[in-house]
Formats: C-alpha cells, sequence, structure tokens
C-alpha cells in the first residue's frame, strides 16, 4: 500500500491557491450543516487520505461527524477503534500489496498462506471485508490471469465462507494510478466473481477508477451491483474532493447505489485538498448522504 500512502503526500505538496479558496468557501457552508445522516448509506472513511492526522484524534472526528466506519485498517489498528466505536469496514493486512497479486501462480502459496492467517483475525475482530489484489499483468494475457486468480482464490473460499468473511478484489485505474494493474475493468471482474463462485468473494467497486476507465458508472451499478460488496468515493480528475470541481455527480451515483438494496459502505477515498480536510470530509459525507 505504499503507492497509496505517496498519493497522499505528492497531494498535499501541490495544494494551490484555488484550493485554499474553495476551503474558504465551502467550509462555513460544511459547518452549518447537521451531523444528522438519513440512514440510506453506510458512510466510511479510509484512514490512508488522513493520514496525517494522529489515529486517536481521526477517530474522534469521525464520532463528531457521525461516520461509523474507517477502511483500510489492520489488526494494529483495531483496538483503538474499538475504543471509539468505529467499525472496520474494509480491513486489510493480507497480501503484498497492489502490483502483486492472486493472477501470480508462484506467490500463491504465499498468499494462500497470508489469507488464511489473517482471515480467522478478521473474523474474531467482528469485522467482515478482507481486501486482495489481482496484481500487474507483466505481460500476462488477461484471460490467463483470471484463470490464475480463480484457481488461487478457490483456495481460501472455504476459510472464508467458514468465518463469514468476504474478500473483495479492488477495482482500480491501470491509465493514471496503477499502471498494468490487470483488474481495471468491471467486466473482467465480474468474470472472476463467475469463475470463483462464491458469495464470499465480491469487487471493491472504486468509482473514482472505474471512470476513469469506462465511465458509465450509474449502468454498471445498476447492472452488476450483485458482484459490488463495496464502493470508493473519489472526484475525477485528481481524486480530490467530490463537489462541483470535479466531473462526477455523486449523488446521482448514490441513489443509484441506494435503489439496489445495498447495506454495505460506501468509503470516501478522496484526497483533501481545504485546509481543513475534516470540513471537507463532512462535505463529501453531506454529498452522498441520500
Amino acid at each position: 500500500m505504499k503507492r497509496r500512502n505517496f498519493i497522499g503526500t505528492s497531494a498535499a505538496a501541490s495544494v494551490g491557491l484555488l484550493a485554499t479558496k474553495t476551503s474558504s468557501a465551502m467550509s462555513s457552508k460544511v459547518q452549518s450543516e447537521t451531523n444528522e445522516l438519513k440512514g440510506n448509506i453506510n458512510h466510511s472513511a479510509c484512514r490512508w487520505c488522513y493520514s496525517k492526522i494522529p489515529m486517536e484524534d481521526f477517530l474522534k472526528n469521525l464520532n463528531d461527524l457521525g461516520i461509523k466506519a474507517m477502511d483500510l485498517t489492520g489488526p494494529e489498528d483495531w483496538p483503538l477503534m474499538k475504543k471509539y466505536n468505529i467499525h472496520a469496514s474494509m480491513c486489510w493486512g493480507a497480501g503484498k500489496g497492489i502490483p502483486e497479486g492472486w493472477n501470480d501462480p508462484k506467490l500463491h502459496d504465499e498468499l494462500i498462506a497470508d489469507y488464511l492467517r489473517v482471515i480467522p483475525l478478521v473474523a474474531e475482530a467482528g469485522y467482515t471485508n478482507l481486501i486482495c489484489f489481482s496484481g500487474n499483468r507483466n505481460g500476462m494475457d488477461d484471460s490467463v490471469g483470471l484463470k490464475n486468480c480463480a484457481e488461487g482464490l478457490k483456495k481460501i473460499m472455504p476459510a472464508a465462507e467458514k468465518h463469514g468473511v468476504v474478500i473483495q478484489m479492488e477495482l482500480l485505474n491501470s491509465k493514471v494510478d496503477h499502471a498494468d494493474y490487470m483488474c481495471d475493468h468491471t467486466s473482467w471482474g465480474v468474470e472472476l466473481c463467475k469463475a470463483v463462485g462464491s458469495d464470499n468473494f465480491k469487487l471493491l467497486y472504486d468509482i473514482y477508477h472505474m471512470q476513469i476507465m469506462e465511465g458509465d458508472v450509474i449502468r454498471n451499478i445498476q447492472d452488476y451491483h450483485q458482484y459490488f460488496g463495496h464502493y470508493h468515493t473519489g472526484g475525477n480528475p485528481g481524486r480530490h474532493e467530490i463537489n462541483e470541481t470535479q466531473e462526477l455527480y455523486y449523488p446521482a451515483i448514490m441513489k443509484a447505489i441506494v435503489d439496489t438494496g445495498f447495506k454495505g459502505y460506501v468509503a470516501q477515498e478522496f484526497i483533501p485538498t481545504w485546509e481543513d480536510p475534516i470540513a471537507a470530509l463532512k462535505e463529501g459525507v453531506t454529498i452522498c448522504d441520500v
């Protein structure tokens, strides 16, 4: 996950005058909004986007905002999260990161052992979702990679099913942020779900990434929602705030998600540019609270 940390650091360094003005204009608006949420969307926030804020302070911020969950945390984070009654909505801690994943059979023994170790930890902590990645192509044909992923993942499905843990492969763009990543289109991910053949394997549908790769976000949500176990947000271009500064209209996207009957979590995964990142987070949640 080092790439995520790099993205966060780079984005913080690139903040300019326009972002500061946007922060000043929007922060006062956000502060006037109520913290009461409608309950149609289960809100979460990705920890790495706010890594400069000490964990305990960030947990207090989430409590203040009425956000009940946090994404992309591991066993070392969970005791403190429990103290503040914040759910781990997407766990990590198994695997070798984004470039090295299940499409490489040479890694299967290591990945299987690691996931079989972490799956019970997730369940014992009272959580459900555990992230995974396809890995980069490295010259491999997509059909071969899909077959390899399915063969490896099938070997951890009995443990996932036994412990009630859902393994979720993230859809990422290979155009801007994660060059050569294999699971970069919804259609490929859906075929992998069919090949694995377990309700305990789903896709993490990242709206930002799939807008870059294929667009047609609402139609894909409507057509393939049964394969999606989790959602991430982010403004395109730039993966910044999800307001009028970018091209996606998140209220309509959230309504489409709600209309499918989805009961999982939607996690804010934009990199804040505002001087007050918590105000930016609050605005994002407010936009998505349809």
